[in-house]
Order: C-alpha cells, then sequence, then structure tokens
C-alpha cells in the first residue's frame, strides 16, 4: 500500500513538472522550418515544433535526421540546395549573422572573387562573447541596418553598396574592389555618390575608372 502511495506521488510529481503548454510534435512544422533554410534547423526550432532532444535523437537513428554540427541538424531527404554551408553558419549565428564582404561580392557575382573564407558579419555586442568558429569563418563584427540587407536563397547578405564599402575599409584587392564597383555601377546596383568609400579606397591606385 505505502509503495503504491509512492508511486502515485512519484508519478503525480513528474506530471506536475511537464508543462502542459509543451507543443505537441509536428513533422509539418519543423519542415517547414527547414524548409525555409535548406532542409537545416536547430535544436531549439526543433523544440518549438514539439520534438525533444529524445525524440530527436530517435528520427536520428531512424535515419530521417542527421547532425551537421553541434545545435544544427538536417532532414536526410530534403533536395541539395546551392551554398547549403551558409545556412548551417547562419543557423550557428542564431540566425543574428549576415554574410558580408567576399562573400557577399560572389553571392552578387560581383568581380571574379573567390573566397577561401566565408565572411560574417555579427552583431557588434558578440565580439565580447567566447565563441567556437566554425572553421574556414572570418568573423566581422558591426551594426548592419535593414537598409543594407539583401537575401541569397535562404541567408542574409549585405547589400550591393554596404558590400562594397566593407570590402573598401577592410582593404580587399584593389583590382578586384574595382571590378566589383564598375560591375555594380554597369548593373545599376549602386550609384556614383554610393561609391565614396570605394573611390577613397582606389584613390592611391589609380583611381575608380583605371
Amino acid at each position: 500500500m505505502q509503495g503504491d502511495r509512492l508511486a502515485h506521488n512519484v508519478t503525480y510529481g513528474y506530471c506536475l513538472c511537464v508543462p502542459s503548454t509543451a507543443p505537441r510534435p509536428s513533422w509539418d512544422r519543423l519542415y517547414q522550418t527547414a524548409s525555409a533554410q535548406a532542409g537545416h534547423f536547430t535544436t531549439k526550432q526543433a523544440a518549438d515544433a514539439g520534438f525533444s532532444t529524445h525524440l530527436l535523437f530517435k528520427h536520428i537513428r531512424a535515419g530521417r535526421v542527421f547532425r551537421v554540427r553541434h545545435g544544427v541538424y538536417r532532414l536526410v531527404h530534403f533536395p541539395s540546395a546551392e551554398h547549403e554551408e551558409l545556412a548551417v553558419v547562419w543557423l550557428w549565428s542564431d540566425r543574428k549573422g549576415v554574410f558580408s564582404h567576399q562573400t557577399a561580392l560572389a553571392l552578387h557575382g560581383l568581380s571574379d572573387v573567390l573566397p577561401n573564407r566565408i565572411h560574417l558579419t555579427l552583431p557588434a555586442q558578440w565580439s565580447e562573447r567566447r565563441l567556437r568558429v566554425p572553421a574556414g569563418v572570418a568573423l566581422h563584427y558591426a551594426s548592419v541596418p535593414n537598409r543594407d540587407r539583401a537575401w541569397s536563397g535562404p541567408v542574409p547578405i549585405t547589400s550591393p553598396r554596404r558590400t562594397l564599402v566593407d570590402c573598401a575599409k577592410d582593404q580587399v584587392s584593389p583590382d578586384l574592389l574595382r571590378q566589383a564597383a564598375q560591375q555594380a555601377l554597369r548593373r545599376g546596383l549602386v550609384t556614383r555618390p554610393d561609391l565614396h568609400d570605394v573611390e577613397v579606397a582606389l584613390e592611391p591606385f589609380g583611381g575608380l575608372a583605371a
């Protein structure tokens, strides 16, 4: 009798610890989230769709999901997408980062740049954090307001104007910077007044029209 009462109390206590508002697992909701991120999602997004860590691991063992890196997962059967690695890095940044500098140049199709690292700009206050930065990622810290943002597939990137300004301040190769600025002008992505910082950076190297 006493054992039954103890078991009842333990079960009752467990029930009280489980939030009554916890969402029921919804594969559709998880898929909808992941589909906007090249098939990827975070542990928190899985929890928002009702998937506990234990349930998530069950789907990993069943071959429906695989772990890309700590806290980031991918739906196994989601179609492959271009630049998936950027979605992974963006989710690593808790969706706070914006791809910038040479990476944004490449995504905008400006110049012949072939970045050997992924450039990501994080909010300025993140500079005080101790981060385990993914291999091959170069971090920058600055505010990027909405007017300076664009999208490339599932990830945010800096606008053409902001990208050129960042590259000018980061002392990107003058030849690449000039080529990118001239292409942006020809394509109507920027105006000449937008390129003040670029012209200042290129002045010692023959200017924008060299």
